[in-house]
């Protein structure tokens, strides 16, 4: 934990400045969240209905203090919040610190806000009483690791909130001067919506901040800067957003949306609840983080979306259920997609990065949401064969003479699609094909009707029905003996049994002498072997179907060896290892690596005279 801190505050954070800014961050969320209780329980505010943060400066004690009267937290809610540095995964923030030194993007993003106290306090001295609670708490820490929890003496703690007491160092008794506060509260958190005060002595309090929700101002207002500080205010980033969406909707339902696209992935992105980071406000009154305003595949997108006229009282059980969020929910997504399809087309730089960080985040939506499949389409990006970035419409309109589908290749990695040998005949025949790599993609384009009247069709499930697409160079081949190959495919069958389902003669295949292809009513390879590795499904790799190169020469000389001798113990031998060697092409693990070792190291002891 000692050595944790220490990482955290000599190489994250390269502006000390910040640690008011996560302060002032933590009390505006606890007084956020005071309100929206205080809808069910008005009690909760009773005598101290001004909510505010209040920082207080003290020379001569050398302490700075940030206090709110917000929901305050129990002791064991001290415990939870502040004793688990890093929540969200520390070995994951280790790592990234050491390879990012310095770099004040991490900030926010594994739970470490509040400990950027430490960068310019020796000691850190937090009371808190939860509002309506008897009793408050002092939680204590050095910043070396380890922290003590105690009952708060009745006349130093708040009758309601925090107040978080920093003991600073004496390289950081600047913090203390007014204007120097006045300064970082007015580049980082003049959007607060709470009135953040500057208490001098017993009587001098003034508001430092502007205090109003910065959704509510007009856009004009709003200069690029302050954009930037309010998406690192909801989002922990530092980062400028690659795209920010601001709007008023009127008319039947009435709402601002002030939305950002981030320039780099949350940490949270593949978390497995797949929840939306939007913070759902009713009139200014902060109502939940997780409203679900966007469907899970725009779960990147962060930001607040303020509604004029929804109840609130409302439930996160009934936001479930709720016809007008159910609206708003319908018009925000469509708009998003729409924001995304314009930045799409006139920014090619941003778009290159937004679909680099996201674009296997959006490929869900495809699975997910029929209705707004058409729109995806518009905005999802490919690598294929011979370009990258390509979109369905660019792929379509360079088909080749005779083709009817849509042909994709999904592997596990892009090397591994580009070596593929079921590409070869498609290459030949200078066919386009999609190479999809992201572990979604196996999944939703199973489902999908095809693309502008054009199914999308596997290069590896089936037979390639290439014959009716013109060669761009013919090959030079030698004469395949069809009775000969006929014989050895017949041959195969008999060696191989049940380890495949079916042995033919490959369309697909120019320079390969063989590889394996699911059948026509088999579910894709790739789709049945991941599936198989989860285990919650009764799916099993099934047996492939081998295809041979009837041009190649290996395959020449084997079937006229099977013409020759038939059933041979030599071609019996021979049909293990063709198998094998195209599970090897294929990625797979070969049945026996010790057989096949074995094998391989007689023929090369026969091919030079061992």
């Amino acid at each position: 934990m000692a050595k944790l801190l220490q990482l955290m505050v000599h190489s994250v954070y390269s502006d000390r400045d910040v640690f008011l800014r996560e302060l002032i961050s933590n009390a505006a969320d606890a007084l956020d969240k005071l309100r929206y209780e205080a809808i069910a329980e008005p009690d909760l505010m009773a005598g101290d209905a001004e909510l505010a943060i209040t920082i207080t400066p003290d020379k001569t004690a050398k302490t700075l203090t940030v206090a709110d009267n917000g929901i305050g937290m129990s002791q064991a809610e001290l415990i939870d919040n502040l004793g688990t540095i890093a929540k969200s995964g520390t070995q994951a923030f280790m790592e990234q610190a050491k390879n990012d030194k310095g770099d004040v993007h991490l900030i926010g993003q594994f739970g470490v806000g509040f400990y950027s106290s430490f960068m310019v306090a020796a000691k850190v001295e937090v009371i808190s009483r939860n509002a309506g609670a008897p009793e408050a708490s002092l939680w204590t820490s050095d910043g070396s690791g380890t922290f003590t929890v105690a009952p708060a003496k009745p006349e130093t703690a708040p009758k309601r909130g925090t107040s978080i007491i920093l003991h600073l160092k004496d390289d950081a008794l600047e913090f203390l001067e007014d204007w120097k506060i006045e300064e970082v509260v007015r580049a980082y958190s003049d959007h607060v919506a709470h009135p953040i005060r500057l208490s001098i002595g017993s009587e001098t309090v003034r508001q430092i901040n502007e205090a109003s929700a910065i959704w509510t101002r007009p856009k004009a207002d709003i200069t690029p800067d302050q954009y930037k500080e309010f998406f690192g205010h909801i989002t922990g980033a530092y980062s400028d957003p690659a795209l920010t969406l601001h709007y008023k909707a009127e008319g039947r339902h009435e709402y601002t949306v002030l939305l950002f696209v981030p320039g780099e992935k949350p940490f949270d992105l593949y978390d497995p609840e797949r929840r939306g980071r939007q913070k759902l406000y009713v009139r200014r009154i902060f109502i939940t983080n997780d409203a679900e305003l966007l469907p899970p595949y725009l779960r990147f997108v962060r930001g607040v979306i303020d509604s004029e006229d929804m109840p609130l009282n409302i439930s996160r059980e009934m936001l479930q259920h709720n016809p007008q969020v159910a609206a708003i929910r319908k018009a925000v997504t469509n708009k998003v997609l729409a924001e995304l399809k314009k930045c799409f087309e006139t920014d090619a730089k941003k778009a290159d990065d937004i679909w680099a960080a996201f674009g296997p985040v959006i490929k869900e939506g495809l699975y997910e949401d029929m209705e707004r499949r058409d729109q995806l389409y518009e905005i999802v990006r490919f690598n294929t064969t011979k370009r990258e970035g390509v979109t369905l419409k660019d792929y379509v309109s360079d088909l080749r003479q005779n083709q009817t589908a849509i042909y994709y290749l999904t592997a596990e990695d892009a090397q591994k699609a580009k070596a593929s040998p079921q590409l070869e005949g498609f290459r030949a025949r200078g066919i386009e094909v999609l190479l999809l790599t992201d572990a979604v993609d196996s999944f939703w384009v199973r489902m999908a009707l095809g693309f502008d009247g054009k199914p999308f069709k596997s290069v590896t499930q089936g037979a390639a029905d290439l014959d009716l697409i013109a060669l761009e160079k013919e090959a030079p081949k030698g004469d395949a003996d069809e009775a000969a190959t006929a014989t050895l495919i017949a041959v195969l069958k008999q060696s191989l049994g049940d380890s495949v389902a079916d042995v033919r003669k490959s369309s697909r295949l120019t320079d390969s002498p063989v590889c394996l292809v699911a059948g026509d009513g088999a579910l894709d390879r790739t789709l049945e072997k991941l599936l198989a590795r989860q285990g919650t499904t009764d799916v099993k790799v099934s047996n492939p179907v081998l295809e041979i190169n009837a041009g190649h020469a290996l395959i020449q000389s084997l079937a006229a060896t099977a013409k020759k001798r038939g059933a041979c113990p030599e071609l019996g031998e021979a049909s293990g290892l063709l198998l094998d060697l195209a599970r090897v092409m294929d990625g797979e693990r070969v049945a026996d690596p010790v057989k096949f070792a074995g094998t391989v190291s007689a023929l090369m002891q026969k091919a030079f005279g061992a």
